[in-house]
């Protein structure tokens, strides 16, 4: 049985085992990028020489890694002249009265993202 090995895996469970498997898939050179949060007391045990040996990196990436003083702007103009379709992401549009119902929806699987319109 052929293994499969990738040269990018991302992990967004927030499971320290979700983790150390992208980490397993990656082949010589990858990189696993984490952008899940486990709980802060959780570790993360792997063999330390896949990173030298191998050349593998783990990045953490937290918010996209982003910074919203520089990005936010540069979102809003893409946004504004058309070249970031971000309402193709958004599930639904909630009144704040129907927040329980929205995290029931999410809890369901039912959407995906929602936005709370005061």
């Amino acid at each position: 049985m052929r293994r499969l090995a990738f040269t990018i895996a991302s992990e967004a469970v927030g499971v320290a085992e979700a983790m150390l498997l992208a980490h397993r898939a990656m082949r010589r050179g990858g990189v696993t990028v984490t952008v899940g949060l486990p709980h802060p007391e959780r570790a993360l045990s792997l063999q330390a020489v896949s990173l030298t040996a191998e050349e593998r990196t783990l990045k953490g990436s937290y918010m996209g890694s982003s910074n919203p003083r520089r990005d936010l702007p540069r979102f809003l103009a893409l946004y504004r002249a058309g070249r970031l379709p971000v309402d193709r992401l958004l599930s639904r549009t909630l009144r704040l009265e129907e927040i329980n119902e929205g995290f029931e929806r999410l809890a369901q699987g039912e959407v995906v993202r929602q936005v709370v319109v005061p």
